[in-house]
């Protein structure tokens, strides 16, 4: 670790002032970290919280999201509107707009950043939804209630389509694939959830490609034209790792950091953490990109506890969580923890049909994964049944009336 101040703690620098970012930098301070830290933010706002954005913020029931940390109290240097660039690993400096910034310990936080529709740049009423910025350009054109199109179902579309009625927006849903969700569940579970679009009074078109967005039309693949006084596209996002070209530090075929188990990276003195990392999971065995908060929440933990050990010669800690995150959608708060792509066994607990049901996924007989629909016990239950790595009853485990913890055998 290179220390141009060798009698004092290293200068970490932060790159990233979302919740990883700014969780990061709480997590030094809290764990005794007395040295210089600077935390870098691309945006001009005070750093904030993303989940409101499409809910409360686009709803007008909040002006903002920020997050509530005394950062000059916490000794934390906030440098917003400063967008990096670029790295130089042998210097041990980070480029931005502004000018580079020397680090000692560099932490990579640059999150996501939202795909785009090929040939929609520019286009009139084609709207994205990740900044506060989107939010606030989104929120009169809710109040003015268009006809609004989204294009993608998957939990960022179904978010923005249930806010968008609740504003009294007209609603169409386009989808290229054939179902809802179809990157995140399996069609059988997905598939009930396609019902909550019509219940809420959105329309639904699944395989439905666009072709072209026109102002005030969206043209699609099989030639029909759909009204739209705006367009929203949640199509998905990919690891903000573009300004990393030629750094030296590892990315993978998803465009991810590729960091190790403690959160390190392919460079010495840089860790990388939240959407833009990729961590390999021992209890899953497989590389996990988590795009979702509780990840952003967590892995700053394990990075700031590693920065430490560095500097004291103490163990470093690994980084395997129980991947969680949920989705207020169409009145329903949908949860889901654990990962269960390589399960051979899927579980219902309860009817689809009903406002609350769960599904459990085990391999071998060991819960991997559940998702819960209205069904809270069950996901605070199941998530500590995966960490602990419980075999269950599958006869119980598919009971309703049995709490989940009470079908471990």
């Amino acid at each position: 670790m290179q220390n141009t101040q060798p009698d004092t703690q290293p200068a970490v620098v932060v790159a990233g002032a979302g919740m990883a970012g700014v969780q990061t930098a709480v997590a030094l301070r809290e764990q005794g970290f007395t040295g210089p830290v600077t935390l870098l933010g691309a945006e001009p706002h005070q750093p904030y919280d993303r989940p409101p954005l499409s809910k409360a913020v686009l709803l007008g029931k909040a002006e903002d999201s920020a997050f509530d940390v005394d950062f000059e109290g916490l000794r934390i240097e906030l440098r917003l509107g400063v967008e990096v660039t670029g790295l130089r690993a042998a210097d041990h400096e980070v480029d931005t707009e502004a000018g580079p910034v020397p680090y000692d310990v560099l932490v990579l936080a640059t999150g996501a950043e939202p795909l785009t529709l090929p040939g929609t740049e520019g286009v009139p009423g084609v709207h994205l939804l990740r900044t506060l910025d989107d939010a606030e350009r989104l929120r009169p054109v809710l109040a003015a209630t268009p006809a609004i199109v989204v294009v993608g179902a998957g939990w960022i579309g179904a978010e923005f389509a249930t806010a968008a009625r609740e504003a009294g927006c007209e609603v169409t849903v386009v989808e290229a694939a054939d179902r809802v969700l179809a990157g995140a569940l399996p069609a059988e579970v997905a598939a009930p959830m396609a019902g909550w679009y019509a219940e809420a009074g959105a329309r639904l078109e699944t395989g439905a490609r666009v072709a072209a967005i026109e102002p005030g039309r969206v043209l699609l693949a099989d030639g029909r034209a759909l009204p739209a006084g705006a367009v929203v596209v949640g199509i998905g996002a990919r690891p903000a790792t573009g300004w990393l070209a030629g750094s030296g530090v590892e990315l993978g075929p998803d465009g991810s950091v590729t960091a190790d188990a403690r959160l390190r990276t392919s460079l010495p003195d840089v860790h990388a953490v939240g959407d833009c990392a990729s961590f390999p999971s021992a209890r899953y065995g497989a590389r996990l990109l988590v795009h979702h908060w509780d990840n952003a929440l967590q892995g700053p933990r394990t990075v700031a506890a590693n920065i430490l050990a560095g500097l004291t010669g103490g163990p470093e800690q690994t980084y395997d969580p129980v991947p969680y995150f949920w989705s207020e959608q169409f009145g329903r708060f949908v949860q889901y923890a654990g990962h269960h792509a390589g399960a051979d066994t899927l579980l219902w607990r309860g009817d689809p049909a009903e406002a609350a049901w769960s599904v459990c996924w085990l391999r071998d007989g060991t819960l991997v994964a559940v998702l819960a629909v209205g069904r809270p016990r069950d996901l605070a239950q199941g998530r500590k049944l995966i960490e602990s790595g419980a075999a269950l009853d599958p006869a119980r485990a598919a009971d309703p009336t049995v709490a989940l913890k009470s079908a471990v055998l």
